[in-house]
């Protein structure tokens, strides 16, 4: 009796197995869905915490960490941002540049956050191919005035989709920093930039805080 339990046990082990093998598996969420869902998400967030409203930079970071990072192919921006000098930075160097990066990042725009009130998010249709591993999604944010534009460059990382880049107002923004970068590589190397960023994250907490 119980050779018999034990062999009708494996049966099903392995029936449950095959079935859940040849059971479809759940359709990855398309890029712009994602987009979507995320900056819901935060714009929710941002506008349900008086704290973030009000630039409290510990809080937007929590926010970031939780809501965008895992989100976002944050060394390959660092990467483009820094340029053809990223491979010549050593991994401790590479690691430095992401934290400044980042801190700088949520430093510049803590202050934009706190202008959001009722502020919608507006989504145009996007057109991709089912092999595409790379796609814009284009969006508005829309309030008092003109809409702003705010698109995303996403790549395809497994089955899921990462951000690795934003364009506001037309202007993307790695593109943007990898200007600033060369200039301040050229001119003092990599120590240089990372310890340039640090200064600047360093003034922008001392602002706040004052």
């Amino acid at each position: 009796m119980k050779q018999l339990l034990s062999r009708r046990t494996w049966f099903a082990s392995l029936a449950l197995m095959l079935a859940a093998w040849t059971l479809p598996a759940a359709a990855a969420e398309a890029p712009d869905a994602m987009v979507k869902r995320l900056s819901t998400e935060v714009l929710d967030t941002i506008k349900a915490d008086p704290a973030i409203q009000a630039g409290d930079v510990n809080k937007i970071v929590a926010l970031v960490d939780a809501k965008i990072m895992p989100n976002v192919n944050f060394t390959r921006m660092t990467a483009s941002a820094v340029g053809r000098y990223w491979r010549q930075a050593t991994p401790e160097q590479q690691e430095r540049l992401q934290t400044e990066f980042k801190s700088l990042l949520v430093r510049t725009y803590s202050g934009a956050l706190g202008e959001v009130k009722d502020q919608t998010l507006s989504f145009k249709p996007m057109r991709m191919r089912p092999e595409d591993t790379e796609v814009v999604v284009r969006s508005e944010v829309r309030g008092k005035g003109e809409p702003i534009q705010l698109d995303y460059r996403l790549e395809k990382s497994g089955d899921a989709w990462k951000i690795y880049d934003l364009n506001v107002l037309g202007v993307w923004l790695v593109e943007t920093y990898r200007t600033q970068f060369a200039q301040e590589i050229g001119a003092k190397g990599i120590d240089g930039l990372i310890a340039s960023l640090a200064q600047r994250n360093k003034g922008g907490a001392t602002a706040k805080a004052n």
